[in-house]
């Protein structure tokens, strides 16, 4: 028999139990509303320019950037000083940094909680270091670069007791919550299928790396902003926003957008560790020969991945699409009725029914989307969280008032079945050297694979090459 969600199973996280990592709730200081300064959580933010200016913003208890600061910002890190500007502007008294590892060092008995928010090959380096020195941390989608360290981040954060965070959103609405309703009252019956896709990407991918010279910028430090990832020569393709089409710093579409799009999926279907993957992509080709870019993710992909039966509920055979494409138009949509949304959607395809939202799990209907006329929600079984949004959230967890909806013994092992796939697209570029005829050719050996994933131990068990995705190597910085 199925086992129904509840809010523990939902969280799959952080017990108000756990006062040790938690600040004194406010209440007990001055009533209902007063924020002492000693009752505020200090927070320091690793990439304070781009997403990290929202993210900030959020945590800190301005909505768009407006009001008074409930929360004490005391630094600001990012590498590149005017694309934190306005950042800094906005918190004039944090002190400022370009390198982590300073700021974590010299202000450690002085901070409470971390925000990552910079390139995806710098969220586990980042992360490690603080979560080491007992901070609470929030770090952005996708949780990590590679699977190693997805694990690595969610053995941490259980090891040091705090409070953790990955930022997708999406995971503090009503409508996922609903989602997961549904699917444990049966509405659709069982699902054995699900279809996720999203418009991205909207930067470049399947390029080849930049033979041009570029002057550094002033207010960038390229060496820190490389970080771990292996040395090359500045280029604006790069920085600030090109990063996630290149293998060494971002994780592509996939990597950029799964962690919303899916986490509904996740969540209501309990999934966890696929037992297969497979990808597939298009390619370039001149003169009869094949183009190909090993240092940037496709221009497009399709990603099955499939998944055993768990707490009662059957397989699940998942697929992936981006780039343009997307999973057949169900018969069930009227012609003027969109699929999902702009940024992409979810159908979930039941034994009875099927159900459709948009990406965050947003606007969840039934198809054919005239049955909602008729349609009862079941009872809801599951908490709505209070806070007005996802970084408020963990800093009400943080103060033992409330429960972070994506906590990492829930969003790590959801970030390594993103990052599975990732695995998957770059085993399609797997070539070995072989000879037909006494002509010597390059084979492409990852192509037609169904790569067998053994979960637990991060481990691809019929096909080698894989595994050389499964951690990358560091650079010494």
């Amino acid at each position: 028999m199925r086992k129904k969600t509840n809010r523990r199973k939902f969280i799959k996280h952080t017990t108000i139990a756990s006062v040790a990592a938690m600040i004194i709730p406010r209440h007990v200081l001055g009533g209902v509303g007063y924020i002492s300064p000693s009752d505020q959580i200090r927070i320091a933010t690793i990439g304070a320019g781009g997403k990290g200016k929202s993210d900030t913003f959020n945590a800190a208890g301005l909505i768009n950037g407006i009001g008074t600061a409930t929360e004490q910002i005391v630094a600001l890190c990012d590498v590149d000083y005017k694309q934190a500007a306005k950042t800094f502007g906005m918190f004039p008294d944090a002190k400022r940094y370009k390198d982590y590892r300073k700021m974590l060092a010299e202000m450690d008995s002085e901070i409470d909680a971390v925000i990552i928010s910079g390139p995806d090959h710098m969220h586990a380096p980042a992360g490690l270091d603080a979560i080491s020195r007992g901070k609470h941390v929030y770090i952005q989608k996708p949780l990590s670069h590679d699977v190693a360290e997805a694990r690595s981040l969610t053995e941490a954060a259980r090891k040091h007791n705090i409070i953790s965070q990955m930022g997708n959103q999406g995971s503090s609405s009503d409508d996922i919550r609903r989602i997961c309703e549904w699917i444990d009252a049966g509405i659709i019956g069982e699902v054995r299928n699900v279809h996720c896709w999203t418009n991205r990407p909207v930067w470049e991918q399947g390029m080849q790396r930049p033979k041009e010279i570029q002057a550094i910028p002033d207010s960038l430090d390229w060496n820190l902003w490389l970080g771990t990832a292996p040395e090359r020569p500045y280029h604006s393709t790069y920085h600030p926003f090109g990063w996630r089409g290149w293998w060494d710093f971002g994780t592509g579409a996939l990597g950029d957008m799964a962690c919303h799009i899916m986490d509904p999926v996740v969540r209501s279907l309990k999934l966890k560790y696929p037992t297969h993957v497979q990808a597939f992509a298009p390619f370039h080709v001149r003169n009869w020969r094949r183009i190909d870019s090993f240092e940037a993710p496709p221009l497009a992909s399709t990603v099955h991945f499939d998944f055993p039966e768990r707490d009662g509920m059957p397989p699940v055979h998942l697929v992936w699409y981006d780039g343009g494409m997307m999973p057949p138009r169900p018969a069930e949509l009227n012609d003027n009725e969109p699929m999902g949304n702009v940024d992409g959607g979810v159908i979930f395809e039941g034994t009875t029914g099927k159900i459709m939202c948009d990406c965050y799990a947003a606007n969840p209907r039934l198809l054919p989307i005239s049955n909602m006329k008729r349609f009862q929600e079941p009872k809801q079984t599951i908490d709505r969280v209070k806070e007005p949004n996802h970084q408020q959230n963990w800093i009400s967890a943080i103060r033992g008032e409330s429960v972070a909806s994506s906590g990492f013994d829930y969003a790590g092992p959801f970030s390594e079945i993103v990052l599975m796939g990732n695995l998957a697209i770059r085993s399609l570029y797997a070539q070995e050297e072989r000879e037909d005829n006494g002509k010597k050719y390059r084979a492409f050996t990852g192509v037609g694979k169904r790569l067998a994933w053994d979960g637990i131990n991060m481990k691809i068990t019929n096909y080698e090459p894989a595994n050389h995705f499964v951690r990358r190597t560091y650079r010494d910085f």
